[in-house]
C-alpha cells in the first residue's frame, strides 16, 4: 500500500504543477480533465498526510522511552497514535478501492409494469413517485422523457432522467425487478396478490464512440401526451427512433419541439446502445455488472415490498425495514446505504 500511496502522491504533485501551465489553463477540456483527477486524488493525499504524521509521532514517542521522566507520557503517544495508525489505514483501504467511473453522472431511468396487469402498472407509478421523493430529498432535478399511462392508473412504461451530484453512485443499485405483495385496489375479495415491475438505470454518458448510420434509424412522430406533453398535443412534436440492427426503441415528448425532442431521442439512444453493449460483453466474459451488487439485470428479483407487514426487504444483501410506508415517501436512504455498505465490503474481500 505504500508503494501505491506514493504513487498517487506524485502524480498529485505532477498535475499540481500541471494546472499552473499557461498551455493547460488555456486548454479547457484538458483543464477540467486533470481538475477532476487531482480532486479524486485530493482525499487520498491528506490522508497519506495524516498517516506519515502519525508514524512520524509514534516515531519520536519511541525515542523517549528510555527516559524515565517522559517514558509514561511516551507510552501513551505511542498507544493513542498506534490506534490511531489502524483506523486511518482503514480509511485508505476503502479510498483505494477502484471507484466507478459512472459514479458521478447523471442517469437514465426506465421503469415498466411488468407481471400482474394493471397491478403492475400502478405499482410502476408508485416506484417512480418514491424515486421523484427520493430525488428531491437529494436536492436532484427529475425529468420525464417519455410515459405510457397504464389503463387503470400507474405506467406501463415510463422513462426519465435525474441529474445532480454523484446520482449513478446511489441509483445504480436499483435496477432489476420490484416485487410488491398487497392487496389491489381492484381485488374485491381482500386478497393479497403479487405483482413486480422493473427498473433498468443507465450512466448518462457525454462521449461515446458510437457510429449511427441514419439509414439504420426508423423515425417516428406523432402528437405528444400526458404530463409535459399536454400543451402541445395538436403538433407532432413527439418523437420515436428505432434503431433497426439492434431493435432498440427510443422516445421523447418532453420537449416542445420536434427538433429537441429529436436530439434527446439520439442522445438516449446511443446511451441504450452503449448500455446494451456493455451488458453483452459483461455476459460473455462471465462477468457481473460493474459496480451492483448482483447482476443489475431488469429479471433480476431484488427487491420486495410487503403492504400487509410494512416491510421492505431487499434480498441481495438480506436488509429489511420495517417502514414501508416511510420508503415509499422516499426514504431510501437506510437501504441505498446498506448497499454501499456490502459492495464496499465485498470489494474488500477481493470479491
Amino acid at each position: 500500500m505504500e508503494e501505491k500511496l506514493s504513487t498517487i502522491e506524485e502524480r498529485y504533485k505532477e498535475i499540481s504543477e500541471e494546472l499552473m501551465k499557461p498551455e493547460v489553463m488555456n486548454d479547457f477540456k484538458k483543464l477540467k480533465s486533470l481538475s477532476k483527477e487531482q480532486s479524486d486524488l485530493k482525499e487520498i493525499v491528506e490522508k497519506k498526510s495524516e498517516l506519515d504524521a502519525c508514524k512520524k509521532s509514534i516515531e519520536k514517542a519511541k525515542l523517549l522511552l528510555n527516559d524515565i521522566d517522559f517514558r509514561e507520557m511516551a507510552e501513551l503517544e505511542i498507544a493513542e497514535n498506534t490506534e490511531k495508525l489502524e483506523q486511518i489505514n482503514k480509511e485508505l483501504e476503502i479510498l483505494l478501492i477502484p471507484k466507478d467511473e459512472n459514479d458521478g453522472k447523471n442517469i437514465i431511468m426506465e421503469i415498466r409494469g411488468a407481471a400482474g396487469g394493471d397491478e403492475a402498472n400502478i405499482f410502476a407509478g408508485d416506484l417512480l413517485r418514491m424515486y421523484t421523493y427520493y430525488a428531491e430529498k437529494q436536492g436532484w432535478k427529475i425529468e420525464i422523457e417519455h410515459e405510457l399511462e397504464g389503463t387503470s392508473g400507474g405506467f406501463s412504461q415510463v422513462e426519465c432522467t435525474i441529474k445532480g451530484e454523484n446520482v449513478y453512485s446511489k441509483m445504480k443499485y436499483e435496477s432489476g425487478a420490484h416485487r410488491v405483495q398487497r392487496v389491489p385496489q381492484t381485488e374485491t375479495q381482500g386478497r393479497i396478490h403479487t405483482s413486480t415491475a422493473t427498473v433498468l438505470v443507465m450512466p448518462e454518458v457525454d462521449d461515446i464512440d458510437i457510429e449511427i448510420k441514419e439509414s439504420d434509424l426508423k423515425i417516428d412522430v406523432y402528437h405528444s401526451s400526458g404530463a409535459g406533453g399536454q400543451s402541445v398535443n395538436t403538433s407532432n412534436s413527439a418523437v420515436r427512433i428505432t434503431h433497426l440492427p439492434t431493435n432498440t426503441v427510443v422516445t421523447c415528448q418532453n420537449e416542445r419541439s420536434q427538433l429537441k425532442n429529436k436530439e434527446r431521442a439520439l442522445k438516449l439512444l446511443k446511451i441504450r446502445i452503449y448500455d446494451k453493449l456493455q451488458q453483452e460483453k459483461e455476459n460473455a466474459e462471465g462477468t457481473e455488472r460493474k459496480s451492483k451488487i448482483g447482476t443489475g439485470d431488469r429479471s433480476e428479483k431484488i427487491r420486495t415490498y410487503n403492504y400487509p407487514q410494512n416491510r421492505v426487504t431487499d434480498h441481495r444483501i438480506g436488509f429489511s425495514v420495517m417502514n414501508l410506508d416511510r420508503v415509499m415517501d422516499g426514504d431510501l436512504e437506510p437501504i441505498i446505504d446498506a448497499l454501499i455498505t456490502e459492495d464496499l465490503k465485498r470489494k474488500l474481500a477481493g470479491e
